[in-house]
């Protein structure tokens, strides 16, 4: 196979591939305030709005003061009009706007405020799955967030293409305060962690699982995660987490890396990270065999031990390039790492997206950057003399963008 030839299957295979986007904060409409979408969402989102502080003179304070329209028109002026939107979060709104049709060279957010006013968003969410190439989403599903759980205690109904995941952060980073909120929904536990409130933990878990039916339970971590080590997160996950894993036959997945409030001035902006200590995944992996991990990493460092490490325990998939991570030249970087130590048994990205209409351009751009990685991988190979197939293309493509996951968390996906 010749490198033109080679490189227009390779595009060809990446661009047309149904994706399983395993990792997303999205909900459908029906679960009402949870589910953003539209030009101003896009616009207040804190990638963006980070981005408005190093580039005006205006305060946090007055920021946060404005209305959501307000906060939009003000970071449109500023980040699109008076400068270039060079910036990953903002090169993704032109990319969002051209692709369903609309000016982003515009003075103001009329044109896109009429258009968003104009749709039906039930219709609306198909066109965006379909712009993007998404067959299958994952949301994030929170049962200590008191809102979403009373949807769910409503079976409200969802789309069969959205799966569920247990979210598990307020039990394994801030027990005290988890520990208030499953005595309030009637579980009898208590600060210190004895057999009768792991065991209470146990029930909660069962009936989040048997209410849910997720396809894996998770948990953002902190930089400074260690396992095990001495704070209640390590008991609770070798008696409570890895145990309701194994019983129902569940992928656990660490997202590892954060570094909350580094600047609490701006909000949820003022999130950052952290290099973590990779060795932790690795005691977990080797002390849980039966329990299949998906770990994605927040800091570019971690990147290289995380691969050795899915080299050493099969039970370990790397997923995702993450938050920080999602610009086009470290998705790259680390695309090529993981297809030099792993081959094509890991997930190469997910979108995290928040506001409904960031699939767009999270997977336009990173098919685009995943594409050149692969066929850069392959043009290696066929230049060491190896007779590569358009099949095996096809074959490789689907694994990394759906197959490897639904493989891991022994999905069968009516709508892929």
């Amino acid at each position: 196979m010749k490198s033109p030839e080679l490189l227009h299957h390779v595009d060809e295979a990446v661009q047309q591939a149904k994706i399983i986007d395993i990792h997303t904060h999205l909900y459908p409409p029906r679960f009402q305030d949870l589910c953003f979408w539209g030009i101003d969402d896009l616009l207040i989102y804190h990638y963006l709005v980070e981005e408005l502080f190093r580039s005006s003179r205006v305060t946090p304070r007055e920021f946060f003061a404005l209305s959501k329209p307000q906060q939009a028109d003000l970071i449109w002026d500023t980040l699109f009009v008076k400068n270039t939107p060079l910036s990953e979060a903002a090169a993704g709104v032109v990319s969002v706007m051209t692709r369903l049709g609309l000016d982003p060279c515009q003075p103001d957010l009329k044109q896109a405020r009429e258009y968003f006013a104009s749709l039906d968003v039930e219709q609306h969410v198909q066109h965006v799955l379909s712009l993007a190439g998404v067959s299958d989403l994952v949301m994030t599903n929170d049962p200590f967030n008191t809102q979403e759980r009373e949807l769910w205690e409503k079976d409200t109904p969802y789309p069969e293409s959205f799966h569920t995941a247990l979210r598990l952060d307020p039990l394994l980073n801030t027990w005290n305060a988890a520990e208030a909120a499953m005595a309030a929904q009637g579980y009898n536990v208590y600060e210190q962690l004895s057999p009768v409130t792991l065991a209470e933990i146990r029930r909660f878990l069962d009936r989040w699982i048997a209410r849910l039916h997720p396809v894996y339970l998770a948990a953002s971590l902190p930089f400074s995660f260690n396992y095990p080590d001495e704070t209640p997160r390590t008991l609770l996950l070798r008696e409570a987490v890895f145990p309701t894993c194994r019983e129902h036959r569940i992928p656990f997945a660490m997202m590892i890396g954060v570094a909350r409030g580094v600047n609490p001035e701006i909000g949820e902006a003022g999130d950052s990270l952290g290099y973590a200590e990779p060795t932790a995944v690795e005691r977990i992996a080797r002390e849980n065999p039966q329990v299949r991990l998906l770990v994605t990493m927040l800091a570019r460092e971690n990147q290289h031990a995380l691969c050795v490490a899915a080299r050493k325990f099969s039970n370990l998939m790397p997923f995702g390039c993450w938050w920080f991570l999602n610009n086009p030249s470290i998705v790259a970087e680390i695309t090529r790492e993981r297809l030099e130590l792993l081959g094509t048994s890991f997930i190469p990205q997910h979108s995290d997206a928040r506001i409904l209409e960031q699939l767009i351009y999270k997977w336009a751009h990173s098919r685009r950057t995943i594409a050149q990685a692969l066929s850069e991988s392959y043009q290696h190979l066929v230049d060491d003399g190896y007779p590569l197939t358009r099949e095996q293309i096809n074959r490789d493509v689907e694994r990394l963008f759906s197959g490897n996951f639904r493989s891991w968390a022994k999905l069968s996906l009516p709508s892929t």
